[in-house]
Protein backbone atom coordinates (compact mmCIF):
# COMPACT_ATOMS: atom_id res chain seq x y z
CA UNK A 1 0.00 0.00 0.00
CA UNK A 2 1.28 3.38 -1.26
CA UNK A 3 1.32 6.64 0.84
CA UNK A 4 -1.50 7.54 -1.59
CA UNK A 5 -3.73 4.75 -1.24
CA UNK A 6 -2.91 4.96 2.63
CA UNK A 7 -4.75 8.02 2.71
CA UNK A 8 -8.01 7.17 0.69
CA UNK A 9 -8.53 4.37 3.11
CA UNK A 10 -7.80 6.19 6.30
CA UNK A 11 -10.26 9.46 4.68
CA UNK A 12 -12.78 6.76 4.34
CA UNK A 13 -12.26 5.14 7.46
CA UNK A 14 -12.17 8.63 9.62
CA UNK A 15 -16.09 9.68 6.71
CA UNK A 16 -17.29 7.19 9.62
CA UNK A 17 -17.05 9.67 12.35
CA UNK A 18 -16.48 13.02 10.31
CA UNK A 19 -18.69 14.32 7.27
CA UNK A 20 -17.12 17.30 5.12
CA UNK A 21 -13.90 18.91 6.63
CA UNK A 22 -11.08 16.83 3.65
CA UNK A 23 -9.42 19.81 3.27
CA UNK A 24 -8.59 19.77 7.33
CA UNK A 25 -7.83 15.78 7.01
CA UNK A 26 -5.75 15.72 4.67
CA UNK A 27 -3.83 18.67 6.51
CA UNK A 28 -3.81 16.68 9.63
CA UNK A 29 -2.38 13.46 7.50
CA UNK A 30 0.40 15.98 5.30
CA UNK A 31 1.68 16.83 9.27
CA UNK A 32 1.99 13.23 9.99
CA UNK A 33 4.23 12.37 6.95
CA UNK A 34 5.94 15.62 7.22
CA UNK A 35 7.37 14.65 10.24
CA UNK A 36 5.67 17.67 12.08
CA UNK A 37 3.41 18.68 14.73
CA UNK A 38 0.23 20.42 13.79
CA UNK A 39 -2.04 22.90 15.58
CA UNK A 40 -6.04 23.08 15.57
CA UNK A 41 -7.68 26.43 15.92
CA UNK A 42 -11.24 27.10 15.76
CA UNK A 43 -14.23 27.67 18.23
CA UNK A 44 -15.72 25.05 20.83
CA UNK A 45 -17.78 22.24 19.25
CA UNK A 46 -16.54 22.06 15.68
CA UNK A 47 -14.80 18.86 15.83
CA UNK A 48 -10.87 19.61 16.46
CA UNK A 49 -10.45 16.87 18.90
CA UNK A 50 -13.03 14.50 16.75
CA UNK A 51 -11.03 14.82 14.02
CA UNK A 52 -7.50 13.79 15.82
CA UNK A 53 -8.71 11.48 17.94
CA UNK A 54 -10.69 9.68 14.68
CA UNK A 55 -6.93 10.12 12.44
CA UNK A 56 -5.25 8.43 15.59
CA UNK A 57 -7.88 6.06 15.65
CA UNK A 58 -6.71 4.89 11.90
CA UNK A 59 -3.00 4.30 12.78
CA UNK A 60 -1.77 1.64 14.99
CA UNK A 61 0.39 2.99 17.24
CA UNK A 62 0.11 4.57 20.96
CA UNK A 63 -1.80 7.18 21.82
CA UNK A 64 -2.35 9.68 24.41
CA UNK A 65 -3.96 12.54 25.53
CA UNK A 66 -3.73 15.55 27.90
CA UNK A 67 -6.32 18.42 28.24
CA UNK A 68 -5.20 21.74 29.17
CA UNK A 69 -6.19 22.89 32.00
CA UNK A 70 -5.28 26.33 33.82
CA UNK A 71 -3.07 24.23 36.31
CA UNK A 72 -1.43 22.01 33.95
CA UNK A 73 2.08 21.12 35.36
CA UNK A 74 5.09 20.13 32.72
CA UNK A 75 5.61 17.09 34.99
CA UNK A 76 1.53 16.06 34.13
CA UNK A 77 3.05 16.18 30.51
CA UNK A 78 6.86 15.41 30.28
CA UNK A 79 6.90 13.41 33.81
CA UNK A 80 8.65 13.68 36.69
CA UNK A 81 12.07 12.02 39.00
CA UNK A 82 11.13 10.33 42.19
CA UNK A 83 13.19 8.07 45.19
CA UNK A 84 11.23 4.61 44.49
CA UNK A 85 11.17 1.82 47.20
CA UNK A 86 14.51 1.28 46.94
CA UNK A 87 15.84 4.76 47.45
CA UNK A 88 16.99 5.03 43.56
CA UNK A 89 15.77 7.98 42.02
CA UNK A 90 13.54 7.05 39.21
CA UNK A 91 12.01 8.82 36.33
CA UNK A 92 8.37 8.21 35.89
CA UNK A 93 7.51 9.10 31.90
CA UNK A 94 4.34 11.60 31.09
CA UNK A 95 2.19 11.19 28.30
CA UNK A 96 5.03 12.65 25.93
CA UNK A 97 6.43 9.34 25.55
CA UNK A 98 4.01 8.19 22.68
CA UNK A 99 3.29 8.25 19.18
CA UNK A 100 0.45 10.27 18.67
CA UNK A 101 -0.39 13.26 21.32
CA UNK A 102 -3.31 14.84 21.63
CA UNK A 103 -2.72 17.81 23.89
CA UNK A 104 -6.78 19.49 23.89
CA UNK A 105 -7.19 23.21 24.53
CA UNK A 106 -3.43 23.80 24.79
CA UNK A 107 -3.78 27.64 25.06
CA UNK A 108 -5.93 27.31 28.46
CA UNK A 109 -2.42 25.72 30.01
CA UNK A 110 -0.29 28.04 31.92
CA UNK A 111 2.97 29.76 30.25
CA UNK A 112 5.56 27.48 32.21
CA UNK A 113 3.82 24.05 31.11
CA UNK A 114 3.50 25.98 27.46
CA UNK A 115 7.63 26.50 27.74
CA UNK A 116 7.93 22.83 28.49
CA UNK A 117 7.16 21.46 24.91
CA UNK A 118 9.28 23.51 23.80
CA UNK A 119 12.48 20.80 23.76
CA UNK A 120 9.83 18.27 22.79
CA UNK A 121 8.59 19.16 20.17
CA UNK A 122 11.82 20.55 18.08
CA UNK A 123 14.04 17.85 19.70
CA UNK A 124 11.78 15.22 20.02
CA UNK A 125 14.07 14.12 23.95
CA UNK A 126 13.00 15.33 27.26
CA UNK A 127 15.71 16.12 29.38
CA UNK A 128 15.56 14.91 33.56
CA UNK A 129 18.09 14.18 36.08
CA UNK A 130 20.73 15.02 33.94
CA UNK A 131 19.77 12.59 31.34
CA UNK A 132 18.29 13.22 27.54
CA UNK A 133 15.55 10.67 27.00
CA UNK A 134 14.59 10.17 23.32
CA UNK A 135 10.58 10.00 22.44
CA UNK A 136 8.88 6.76 20.58
CA UNK A 137 9.65 7.57 16.86
CA UNK A 138 7.57 8.25 14.96
CA UNK A 139 6.58 11.45 17.34
CA UNK A 140 3.39 13.69 16.22
CA UNK A 141 1.29 16.18 18.37
CA UNK A 142 -1.92 17.49 17.41
CA UNK A 143 -3.07 20.07 20.08
CA UNK A 144 -5.78 22.29 19.88
CA UNK A 145 -6.59 26.05 21.02
CA UNK A 146 -9.39 28.56 21.19
CA UNK A 147 -9.79 31.84 19.55
CA UNK A 148 -7.78 33.99 22.14
CA UNK A 149 -10.96 35.99 22.59
CA UNK A 150 -12.31 33.37 24.60
CA UNK A 151 -12.59 33.64 28.78
CA UNK A 152 -9.78 31.45 29.99
CA UNK A 153 -6.92 31.37 27.44
CA UNK A 154 -3.31 32.39 26.93
CA UNK A 155 -1.65 33.62 24.24
CA UNK A 156 0.43 31.02 22.44
CA UNK A 157 4.53 32.20 22.16
CA UNK A 158 5.29 32.66 18.88
CA UNK A 159 8.67 30.52 19.94
CA UNK A 160 6.20 27.48 20.71
CA UNK A 161 3.71 28.27 17.86
CA UNK A 162 6.59 27.91 15.58
CA UNK A 163 7.09 24.57 16.61
CA UNK A 164 3.85 23.65 14.97
CA UNK A 165 4.76 22.75 11.23
CA UNK A 166 1.13 23.84 10.80
CA UNK A 167 -1.96 25.86 12.29
CA UNK A 168 -4.87 24.49 10.67
CA UNK A 169 -8.39 26.72 11.40
CA UNK A 170 -11.23 24.76 11.62
CA UNK A 171 -14.51 26.49 11.12
CA UNK A 172 -17.93 26.25 11.46
CA UNK A 173 -19.37 23.26 9.12
CA UNK A 174 -21.97 24.05 5.99
CA UNK A 175 -25.45 23.54 6.70
CA UNK A 176 -25.32 20.34 4.73
CA UNK A 177 -21.97 19.15 6.33
CA UNK A 178 -23.78 19.67 10.11
CA UNK A 179 -27.02 17.56 8.93
CA UNK A 180 -24.69 14.88 7.92
CA UNK A 181 -23.63 14.79 11.09
CA UNK A 182 -26.37 14.04 12.58
CA UNK A 183 -26.49 11.09 10.73
CA UNK A 184 -23.12 10.06 11.70
CA UNK A 185 -24.00 10.74 15.25
CA UNK A 186 -27.01 8.48 15.13
CA UNK A 187 -25.29 5.44 14.55
CA UNK A 188 -22.01 6.26 15.40
CA UNK A 189 -21.50 3.15 18.36
CA UNK A 190 -22.15 0.54 15.16
CA UNK A 191 -19.17 2.19 12.94
CA UNK A 192 -16.22 1.47 14.81
CA UNK A 193 -12.86 2.75 12.72
CA UNK A 194 -10.82 0.45 11.72
CA UNK A 195 -6.64 0.70 11.69
CA UNK A 196 -5.52 1.22 8.33
CA UNK A 197 -1.59 1.68 9.19
CA UNK A 198 1.51 0.90 11.79
CA UNK A 199 4.25 3.09 12.70
CA UNK A 200 6.15 1.16 10.25
CA UNK A 201 4.32 2.40 7.51
CA UNK A 202 4.73 5.73 9.22
CA UNK A 203 8.03 5.77 8.82
CA UNK A 204 8.32 4.34 5.59
CA UNK A 205 6.19 7.13 4.21
CA UNK A 206 8.51 9.60 6.23
CA UNK A 207 11.18 8.64 4.47
CA UNK A 208 9.57 8.70 0.84
CA UNK A 209 8.48 12.02 1.54
CA UNK A 210 11.91 13.45 2.40
CA UNK A 211 12.67 11.70 -1.84
CA UNK A 212 10.06 13.65 -3.68
CA UNK A 213 12.05 15.95 -5.67
CA UNK A 214 11.43 19.67 -5.50
CA UNK A 215 11.85 21.62 -8.79
CA UNK A 216 14.14 24.94 -9.00
CA UNK A 217 11.00 26.80 -9.66
CA UNK A 218 9.07 25.82 -6.71
CA UNK A 219 12.62 26.39 -4.15
CA UNK A 220 12.66 29.59 -5.44
CA UNK A 221 8.46 30.22 -5.07
CA UNK A 222 8.90 29.50 -1.64
CA UNK A 223 11.74 31.86 -0.52
CA UNK A 224 9.93 34.77 -2.57
CA UNK A 225 6.59 33.92 -0.77
CA UNK A 226 8.13 33.83 2.29
CA UNK A 227 10.45 36.97 2.01
CA UNK A 228 7.67 38.82 1.16
CA UNK A 229 5.90 38.28 4.78
CA UNK A 230 8.79 40.18 6.17
CA UNK A 231 8.35 43.16 3.85
CA UNK A 232 4.71 43.67 3.72
CA UNK A 233 3.71 46.93 5.67
CA UNK A 234 1.00 45.48 7.91
CA UNK A 235 3.56 43.08 9.18
CA UNK A 236 5.29 43.49 12.37
CA UNK A 237 7.30 40.10 12.72
CA UNK A 238 7.73 38.54 9.17
CA UNK A 239 8.21 34.49 8.69
CA UNK A 240 11.75 32.92 9.98
CA UNK A 241 13.92 30.63 7.38
CA UNK A 242 11.94 27.39 9.60
CA UNK A 243 8.67 28.35 7.48
CA UNK A 244 10.82 27.84 4.22
CA UNK A 245 12.04 24.36 5.62
CA UNK A 246 7.89 23.89 6.98
CA UNK A 247 6.47 24.59 3.03
CA UNK A 248 9.51 22.52 1.61
CA UNK A 249 8.09 19.31 4.08
CA UNK A 250 4.77 19.53 3.84
CA UNK A 251 4.56 20.21 -0.02
CA UNK A 252 6.79 17.06 -0.33
CA UNK A 253 4.27 15.14 1.97
CA UNK A 254 1.28 16.67 -0.34
CA UNK A 255 2.74 15.17 -3.34
CA UNK A 256 3.27 12.21 -1.84
CA UNK A 257 -0.15 11.41 -0.55
CA UNK A 258 -1.08 12.75 -4.29
CA UNK A 259 0.75 10.16 -6.00
CA UNK A 260 3.48 12.49 -7.43
CA UNK A 261 6.87 12.05 -7.49
CA UNK A 262 7.96 16.32 -7.50
CA UNK A 263 6.07 19.20 -5.89
CA UNK A 264 4.66 21.93 -7.64
CA UNK A 265 3.91 26.04 -6.87
CA UNK A 266 -0.03 25.39 -6.40
CA UNK A 267 1.17 23.00 -3.50
CA UNK A 268 2.40 25.93 -2.11
CA UNK A 269 -0.32 27.95 -2.62
CA UNK A 270 -2.73 25.54 -0.73
CA UNK A 271 -0.06 25.09 2.25
CA UNK A 272 0.83 29.17 2.32
CA UNK A 273 -1.70 29.60 5.01
CA UNK A 274 -1.74 26.98 7.24
CA UNK A 275 2.12 27.03 7.40
CA UNK A 276 2.44 30.89 7.84
CA UNK A 277 -0.16 32.26 9.30
CA UNK A 278 1.14 31.50 12.85
CA UNK A 279 4.45 32.65 12.07
CA UNK A 280 3.93 36.32 11.26
CA UNK A 281 2.35 39.44 13.54
CA UNK A 282 0.17 42.15 12.10
CA UNK A 283 -0.11 45.57 13.10
CA UNK A 284 -3.32 45.98 15.47
CA UNK A 285 -3.87 48.86 13.80
CA UNK A 286 -3.04 48.03 10.22
CA UNK A 287 -6.80 46.71 9.05
CA UNK A 288 -5.55 44.01 7.17
CA UNK A 289 -5.76 40.34 8.92
CA UNK A 290 -2.83 37.31 8.80
CA UNK A 291 -5.12 35.38 6.43
CA UNK A 292 -5.94 38.51 4.12
CA UNK A 293 -1.72 39.03 4.50
CA UNK A 294 -1.11 35.63 2.84
CA UNK A 295 -4.25 35.89 0.55
CA UNK A 296 -2.54 38.67 -1.18
CA UNK A 297 0.59 37.38 -1.12
CA UNK A 298 -0.69 34.43 -2.88
CA UNK A 299 -2.82 36.08 -5.64
CA UNK A 300 0.07 38.15 -6.89
CA UNK A 301 3.37 36.65 -6.32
Amino acid sequence: MDAKEAYEHILLEMRKHISGKSETIELLFIAVLANGHALLEGVPGVAKTTMTKALASTIEADFKRIQGTPDLEPKDIVGYTYIDEANSLTFKKGPIFTNILLIDELNRAPPKTMSALLETLEERQVTAGGADMSLPKPFTAFATQNPLRIEGTETLPKVLADRFIMKIDVDYPSMEEEEAMLRIKEKEEKNPVNKVIGINEILEFQGQARQVAMPDDVARYITKIVAATRTDIHVVMGASPRADIALMQCAKAKALVEGRNATNIDDIKFLAKPVLSHRISVRSTGGVGVRGIIDGLVATL
